[in-house]
């Protein structure tokens, strides 16, 4: 598969004009439309989402996808007016972005085929070849958009999908034929991938322990309106789900009142009834580490509001009250449907404790003070703050990414195409 995405580089893709590319992009996401249903059952099969949430991917991947045809025929090139200087009259200067070659993607289990589109789409857009190791628990859904792929026309090694071991995995990071590896997953994969990957390119969209602001002036009962969407969304296995909400202390009881009874109406079960409004944990290793961290928050004084309970792979539902920082459900990225109510009096308490963490992927606030917002955007240290909505919100076009122990470099496809191209200058002598 290397062979063959360095071959076809080097004789195919890196001279195929961007109409072609884009051309082949929204032949894919066609084929990806007319495919939804197969799309759908596989993820609901392989990852346990309820169908409206795998029925969301597809939606998503579709976005990514012909976002990523149309970035293809627009990747930005410069003008240099190098008559600035005495010495550049009579001189042209020009900047052109070009393909790195070989891409290496590797892709969690929660999104196997939108962040298959987020690692692809770019690649391909910017006239690089690409390979996506997907995650071994949920390989389904991205082999068949390899194989949708070929029918779209794309030619041999343009994009291979190998699923296979993380030994195996380890040895393509390093392998020099690789310009670029980007990766989504745990931070303590990532960082030791990008210890690894030598010379070439990484990205790396790692976790959080995603904290949202609810200040005093917000309307609570709204807030509490998205907290199943941002909490709890595909059982909150998801790097950007609301686990911590620091809520001021003058609301907080009356926004506990108003999430309690939402939290406990969300209905556990199979994910292909549509009744079901709470999806299984990926495995039985992942109820098994949060009952423990539950249990353990408990012992240093934490109350459980509602759930904490676990049913085979479900978890119930849970808020976290009483808590502090130096619990591990509030310093470590949970991964499940679990979220912990913090007080605060002040907007410096509420930002330093936001910034108490090794993550800073996203952050939340609720509030209509244009002061605070400010302040807030200044100080919280995240790679993106969304006001009046919680963290969880994302469109697949805008800049995605962290920093701390969460992230090196941006996706999104204008972001993710910078990533996996490199700046040529040309000047010319035309005096």
């Amino acid at each position: 598969a290397t062979q063959l995405a360095l071959a076809t580089f080097q004789q195919t893709s890196r001279r195929m004009p961007a109409f072609r590319r884009a051309e082949l992009l929204r032949q894919l996401a066609d084929r990806v439309d007319r495919n939804r249903e197969r799309l759908v059952q596989e993820d609901i099969d392989e990852t346990g989402k309820l169908r409206r949430e795998a029925h969301g991917e597809v939606d998503r991947t579709l976005n990514t996808l012909r976002f990523a045809a149309e970035e293809a025929l627009r990747i930005p090139g410069e003008v240099l007016s190098l008559d600035a200087v005495p010495q550049g009259a009579g001189y042209v200067g020009r900047v052109t972005r070009f393909p790195l070659g070989p891409i290496l993607g590797i892709t969690p289990f929660n999104y196997p085929l939108l962040l298959s589109a987020h690692k692809l789409g770019p690649a391909i857009a910017a006239g690089n070849t690409v390979v996506i190791k997907p995650a071994s628990k949920t390989p389904l859904t991205s082999l068949t958009l390899g194989e949708l792929a070929s029918e779209a026309g794309f030619p041999p090694g343009m994009l291979s999908v190998l699923p296979c071991s993380g030994q195996l995995a380890e040895t393509l990071v390093r392998d020099e034929r690789y310009q670029a590896v980007s990766f989504t997953g745990s931070a303590d994969v990532g960082w030791r991938i990008k210890a690894s990957a030598g010379r070439k390119r990484v990205t790396l969209e790692l976790g959080g322990n995603g904290a949202v602001i609810v200040h005093h002036d917000a309307d609570v009962k709204a807030v509490a309106a998205r907290m199943p969407f941002g909490g709890f969304l595909y059982g909150g296995q998801n790097c950007i789900s609301v686990q911590r909400v620091y809520v001021h202390r003058r609301v907080h009881d009356a926004f506990l009142s108003e999430l309690t009874p939402l939290v406990r109406a969300l209905k556990i079960g199979d994910p292909n009834d549509d009744a079901t409004t709470l999806c299984p944990l990926i495995d039985q290793a992942a109820v098994t580490r949060i009952m423990a961290w539950l249990d353990e928050a408990r012992a240093m004084g934490a109350t459980l509001a509602t759930g904490g309970v676990a049913h085979g792979p479900f978890i119930e539902p849970t808020i976290v009250t009483n808590a502090t920082q130096q619990m591990r459900i509030v310093r470590e990225e949970v991964f499940g449907p679990v979220v912990v109510l913090i007080p605060y009096d002040t907007i410096e308490e509420a930002i330093a404790l936001v910034n108490d963490s090794e993550y800073g992927l996203q952050a939340g606030l609720f509030t209509n003070d244009v002061r605070v917002i400010e302040r807030a955007y200044r100080d919280i240290d995240v790679g993106g703050l969304i006001v009046n909505d919680t963290l969880r919100w994302r469109v697949d076009h805008m800049p995605y990414g962290g920093v701390k122990r969460s992230g090196f470099g941006r996706e999104g496809l204008k972001y993710a195409i910078e990533e996996m191209t490199e700046a040529k200058l040309l000047v010319v002598n035309a005096g």
